[in-house]
């Protein structure tokens, strides 16, 4: 076993080696969907506690079935029906789910470092469901599983992310992902909403959409937040949608096998037309059930790394 870590916290330190792994093992995760019985008791009499600290129906779902796959006992802490609203510390809350068993803690919270943070104070392990603007590395890696599904590796491809970059924890998760396997990454968006210096993060960056897809392999299209505008950001939805939506047109100019991806919710209409999310190129509702494999690979990984492999059959 090459994951040998205790928590998985972002993929900023994770090795192309590593990487594999994960997305090796998630092979054999999403192999148990085409069963009869879709459960395997590779987890029974562990613990996974996810706390949610923000608003999330995709990947908190994701994480519940993923767990249950495996067995695994799940409870599952959102903000609201925690003690956290009586003034508890995000560490006390942590350390209370350890002392009743936790053998993994999942933590989405809009603080970023709030993965890392426990990771250091707690001795089960950790993994990031996504920490402020920082990293979303399971999004990152079910995105990566996607492209190698589909077009059978990653090393080469020419990869473009769309929008916010700035703000973005998908995007610095897919950016330090993809360019680890050896991918060429773009980035586009307004020149408000790439950071500065990008370039240095090892990406090409383009404030005009239609350049920035000329020769790639996959587009991945990330929600505006539309508190940019309110912001300021840019200058108006219909300026985006015009300069930066992915619509018909911009498809009809690209390669018969690209891949559109966008790791949801979208806004259908403004960075993506509806017949581009709903059309034959996109695998969007696919990233949705890679994500569940992705996840019980990494759960397996960190709870279950004393078992043997063969214990997945």
């Amino acid at each position: 076993m090459v994951l040998k870590r205790k928590d998985f916290l972002g993929l900023y330190d994770v090795s192309a080696e590593e990487i594999t792994e994960i997305l090796n093992t998630a092979v054999a995760m999403k192999e148990i969907f085409t069963r009869s019985v879709k459960k395997i008791p590779t987890l029974r009499g562990k613990t996974i506690v996810n706390l949610f600290f923000e608003p999330s129906t995709r990947t908190k779902s994701s994480f519940d079935l993923a767990a249950k796959r495996l067995s695994a006992d799940v409870m599952s802490i959102s903000k609201s029906s925690s003690s956290v609203v009586k003034g508890e510390t995000l560490l006390d809350t942590a350390k209370t789910m350890e002392v009743m068993g936790a053998d993994v803690v999942v933590i989405r919270h809009s603080a970023s470092g709030a993965a890392e943070f426990l990771a250091r104070n707690i001795q089960a392990s950790v993994l990031n469901a996504g920490d402020g603007a920082h990293s979303h590395p399971t999004q990152g890696l079910l995105d990566m599983y996607t492209i190698r599904e589909k077009l059978g590796r990653i090393e080469g491809l020419k990869v473009l992310i769309v929008g916010d970059i700035a703000h973005s924890r998908v995007a610095h998760s897919n950016i330090r992902g993809l360019t680890t396997m050896g991918a060429e990454v773009r980035v586009t968006g307004p020149a408000t909403l790439l950071p500065k210096e990008v370039e240095k993060m090892g990406v090409k960056a383009y404030t005009n959409l239609d350049e920035a897809l000329v020769g790639v392999d996959v587009v991945n299209i990330l929600r505006i937040q539309l508190e940019r505008q309110a912001s300021g950001l840019f200058p108006s939805i219909n300026e985006y949608r015009h300069f930066y939506g992915v619509n018909e047109k911009r498809l009809a100019q690209l390669a018969d096998d690209i891949l559109i991806m966008h790791p949801g919710p979208m806004n259908r209409g403004i960075e993506i037309e509806s017949s581009v999310a709903d059309g034959a190129n996109s695998v969007i509702t696919e990233q949705v059930t890679n994500g569940v494999a992705i996840r019980m690979a990494l759960l397996y990984l960190l709870a279950g790394r004393s078992l043997k492999h063969e214990d997945l059959n």
